[in-house]
């Protein structure tokens, strides 16, 4: 695909060549062409040499089992298939325009922006020879009563809307550095409203860190409802790293180098860091660029669909769809592992990459990662648990369907149970789950359902990306493992969390996914409070397991805003309707804490200057939720026009029968439990705090999904089945 990329640019090399060049900016001459085209030449080369250096190096550190925290976090965030050739031709566009902006610098000291001197027509150029443009042909769409694997088409008039691989949107332009792509504290002690922007893991030191032992539980929600959020994330939005580990322009190895050079945009510590004093930064690394036609302007890249699909299931690519299937038969069913069984029931496939970070866990057990839709199925075991029930749950459904309608084909089968599974994930996420979250802020953020809205775009948007990051506040630092009757045993003690990243050998060898579920539904999630933020094993043990210098996952967020060019805190108060403290006195009365208020305006110098993860999770709970006010706007937002604009969302008139409806509304996360495991008692709503055995029902007393609306009848109103 990638070789295809570069014919179909060098082939419109000629027929660019007349573009006119004749315009002045300021004294500095308009490009020139044959300038541009050279600087894409140089580009591509340059993107390749980083790529394959990285690849070499990864291999290399894998056999010797020498891998850092840092390459532990981009194996997950890592692109494949079509993903990895859409970013790359967005570095080769984003390169040209560094190398592009270099050039002219050199001669044009005056300070400027790349677009100051590129015409419309030269970027259009560069969007071509970078092989953008042919991978965002026209689509044109065909009548389906399925969706689309990779989102396309879901609106008739935007068939880009919600699809897997494009830019995220943006509620707010994008505040960069030199207004196109430096991130936001790029340049050491350069002012912005005033002050300088404070190092990230100095404001995780003074306002995220807390004695562990102090940790207070959450009285109304359980782990399971903090295990919601990460899978329900895990279907809408996944900025990937770009695959480089080393800089496009100079060659340095962002592994051991501190130097601010793209893509590397470290994380420098602080003087007399409480944890760190063996090395000046955590490496870190930028997301992969998006391919924007018109625009030097650089977007993030989402490589998931927007819409809740169940795509971390079923894939967001038409490749991984396939390879998830099991296509040795006609039944419609997903492919399991051939290996293992879980006390009779399926794991997963494994993952088939010469790359797996979960072999170095135990190097003794052989167990590679788990296979599934999304990448990060073997981040943590709680997550694999869930991958493994929806797994379960679809071959479950998909059997069942073939006895009601013995006719239909395998396609039918795989599709109609894809999108049973994709309106059971939307029901429990909008009417069981996000209203235990958004609490009573719920009915005017995200009021009930009306109607499908073709002009709503479901794009995920950039500050999405980091404000669903508030479920990090909500984990415990500990993996419960409970056996039958929800006991604990010394068999299956709690694992601390940093000791469990990619373990795939302590599900299949260590009791399987029944102990995990049974943690999650006993056990109660950490409450976010202003002075308890995020626990230690996430702020200082993160991917701990593979060397001794542990990340920060709240440096992290951080981090990650001021690189995606994220306006600060009050930008997205005005945005959500919402006051915006000048000092701090103002400042404490939003929190509702003046001491909380003291020590951000210490650091930040304004509150226009905190980063929006830290001021959101900052913010007192709205009643009845556990999120603020902030947090409750943008996530609200989100989750509705991911709903409105969804043309297959299940509760739209035309996608489902009454009776299909019907059924689809009376399943709960508790009955998949009871269908796809051998766990045989469960609250009736997991999500909220329940003790065994007073909160705990037979999985009889339990409502089971009644497939019987769709003996004879495909999913569908008015979409009766007379041909199969």
């Amino acid at each position: 695909m990638a070789s295809m990329q570069i014919v179909f640019g060098l082939l419109l090399i000629s027929e660019l060549a007349h573009i006119s060049t004749a315009s002045f900016y300021d004294g500095a001459e308009k490009l020139d062409n044959d300038l541009i085209l050279s600087a894409a030449a140089e580009a591509k080369k340059l993107v390749d040499t980083a790529y394959k250096h990285t690849r070499e190096l990864l291999k290399e550190r894998l056999k010797s089992k020498n891998v850092s925290p840092h390459e532990v976090m981009a194996f997950f965030k890592q692109p494949v298939a079509i993903s990895r050739t859409h970013i790359r031709s967005a570095d080769y566009m984003q390169t040209t325009l560094q190398l592009l902006a270099e050039k002219v610098h050199s001669i044009y000291k005056n300070p400027f922006n790349i677009s100051d001197v590129l015409t419309a027509n030269q970027l259009d150029t560069i969007y071509k020879v970078s092989g953008c443009a042919f991978l965002n042909l026209p689509k044109s769409c065909t009548n389906s009563r399925y969706r689309t694997i990779n989102g396309e088409c879901n609106n008739r008039r935007f068939p880009d809307f919600g699809v897997s691989n494009r830019p995220y949107i943006r509620l707010l332009r994008a505040q960069y550095e030199d207004g196109i792509s430096l991130p936001r504290g790029w340049t050491e002690d350069r002012k912005i409203n005033g002050f300088a922007l404070p190092l990230a893991r100095a404001v995780s030191n003074q306002i995220i860190q807390f004695p562990e032992k102090e940790q207070t539980l959450d009285r109304q929600r359980s782990l399971m409802f903090m295990q919601w959020g990460q899978w329900i994330d895990h279907d809408i939005d996944l900025a990937p790293e770009t695959p480089a580990r080393s800089t496009f322009l100079k060659g340095i190895d962002c592994d051991v180098s501190c130097a601010r050079e793209p893509p590397c945009f470290p994380l420098r510590i602080p003087p007399n860091d409480p944890r760190i004093r063996t090395s000046d930064c955590i490496p870190l690394f930028r997301s992969s660029p998006a391919c924007v036609k018109g625009s030097p302007i650089r977007e993030q890249m989402n490589v998931l669909t927007s819409y809740v699909d169940a795509s971390q299931v079923y894939g967001s690519t038409n490749k991984v769809a396939s390879e998830l299937r099991d296509n040795s038969n006609q039944l419609g069913l997903m492919a399991v592992n051939d290996r293992f069984k879980d006390n009779g029931l399926d794991y997963l496939p494994f993952a088939k990459g010469e790359e797996d970070f979960c072999l170095l866990t135990n190097k003794t057990s052989g167990l590679p990662c788990f296979f599934a839709g999304d990448a990060r199925v073997s981040e943590q075991p709680g997550l694999t648990a869930f991958h493994t029930i929806f797994v379960r749950e679809h071959n479950r459904i998909a059997t069942e369907l073939r006895r009601l309608n013995p006719r239909w084909s395998g396609e039918v089968l795989y599709q109609e149970t894809r999108k049973i599974i994709g309106a059971i994930t939307q029901k429990i996420n909008y009417k069981d789950w996000a209203p235990l979250l958004l609490g009573t802020e719920t009915p005017r953020v995200l009021p009930r359902y009306r109607a499908y809205n073709d002009s709503v775009n479901p794009g995920a948007s950039n500050v999405f990306s980091l404000a669903f990051r508030m479920g990090h506040t909500m984990i415990q630092p500990f993996i419960y493992r409970l056996v039958d009757g929800y006991r604990t045993s010394s068999q299956l003690p709690p694992v601390p969390l940093h000791l469990t990243f990619f373990n795939t050998w302590r599900v299949v060898r260590e009791g399987g996914v029944d102990p995990l579920l049974r943690g999650l539904m006993a056990n109660r999630a950490k409450l976010n409070r202003q002075n308890q933020i995020l626990v230690d094993e996430l702020r200082e043990h993160l991917f701990e397991l593979f060397k001794r210098l542990g990340l920060d996952l709240g440096a992290i967020n951080m981090q990650r805003g001021r690189e995606h060019g994220l306006p600060g805190y009050n930008d997205f108060r005005r945005v959500c309707g919402l006051s915006q403290p000048r000092n701090v006195k103002e400042l404490a009365v939003v929190m509702c804490n003046t001491e909380l208020a003291q020590k951000l305006i210490a650091q930040y110098g304004t509150a226009d200057n905190i980063d929006i993860w830290t001021g959101a999770v900052a913010e007192p709970l709205v009643n009845n939720g556990r999120v603020g006010k902030l947090l409750a706007c943008l996530i609200g937002d989100q989750f509705r026009r991911t709903r409105d604009g969804d043309s297959f969302y299940y509760e739209r008139s035309n996608q489902f029968t009454a009776a299909q409806r019907n059924a689809i509304e009376r399943v709960t996360m508790s009955r998949i439990i009871c269908d796809t495991t051998k766990i045989t008692q469960v609250p009736r709503n997991v999500f909220v705090a329940n003790t065994f055995p007073s909160n705990f029902l037979n999985c009889s007393s339990i409502p089971a999904l009644n497939l019987s609306p769709w003996r004879g009848r495909k999913s569908g109103a008015e979409l009766e089945d007379h041909e199969e």
